[in-house]
């Protein structure tokens, strides 16, 4: 499903978590610390990272900020220690971590911060993948594209009935000038709508799409105000 990253001096750790990673479908590179990880992130281009803060060359949240530096923190990191603070979870966070797990990790834990993790990238890619579409579109139609002052896009420009063309004409429509909060909740909507209408409104397809747990899915489509079953089939055009 996808390729995990797991930093951690402990053998023990590195072991047991790509057995539990490995059964779960997944493709799993070890390192032992933080010069070796270097490498591998670099070669694999892991989806997500499980990375350890007390290792005894480089610790993880200096490793954290190295990447963040060179601009190589493009995946999710989750963070693990038995021993941080506090401050030090709160410092990863900022930097960029996307969660913090404390050893000893249960299963439950540990599988629900990694399937959170690779939902978030997952939803970063596709992000990624509808700008550049709309930079093409804006590229080939010089009149089209957003008003620096509004930070609104000309919508009549963009006229594809396609899944993506649907997006992009939303896309194109959203105020930069709100809240992150508000902005982040519709660019959300716009994702999973754009993926709903790709797999013909089926929530199956969505979750493993998505790779988020269907009760949690659902839960996630109701506080966005995303309809499902089949007023969501006639109002997306199904």
């Amino acid at each position: 499903m996808a390729t995990i990253l797991v930093v951690d001096d402990e053998i023990g750790i590195r072991e047991l978590l790509s057995e539990i990673l490995g059964d779960e479908g997944h493709a799993v590179e070890l390192a032992e610390n933080a010069s070796a990880a270097r490498g591998l992130i670099e070669q694999c281009k892991p989806d997500l990272v499980l990375l350890d803060i007390w290792m005894p060359d480089t610790d993880g949240v200096t490793l954290l900020k190295e990447w963040a530096v060179k601009g190589q923190l493009i995946m999710p990191v989750i963070m693990m220690s038995g021993h941080a603070t506090i401050d030090t979870a709160v410092e990863a966070t900022r930097i960029g971590a996307l969660d913090f797990l404390e050893k000893p990790i249960t299963m439950q834990k540990l599988l629900g911060a990694v399937q959170k993790g690779l939902a978030r990238g997952q939803m970063v890619q596709s992000a990624k993948a509808l700008v550049q579409a709309q930079q093409k579109l804006s590229d080939n139609a010089p009149s089209s594209g957003v008003d620096a002052h509004t930070g609104q896009g000309n919508s009549a420009a963009i006229e594809d009935s396609t899944p993506l063309g649907q997006a992009l004409a939303e896309l194109s429509r959203m105020a930069l000038d709100q809240p992150l909060r508000d902005v982040r909740d519709v660019f959300e909507r716009i994702y999973f709508e754009y993926h709903l209408r790709l797999e013909n409104g089926s929530m199956t397809r969505l979750a493993e799409r998505t790779g988020i747990e269907r009760t949690h899915l659902y839960r996630k489509l109701k506080q966005l105000g995303v309809e499902v079953g089949r007023t969501a089939r006639n109002k997306l055009g199904l």
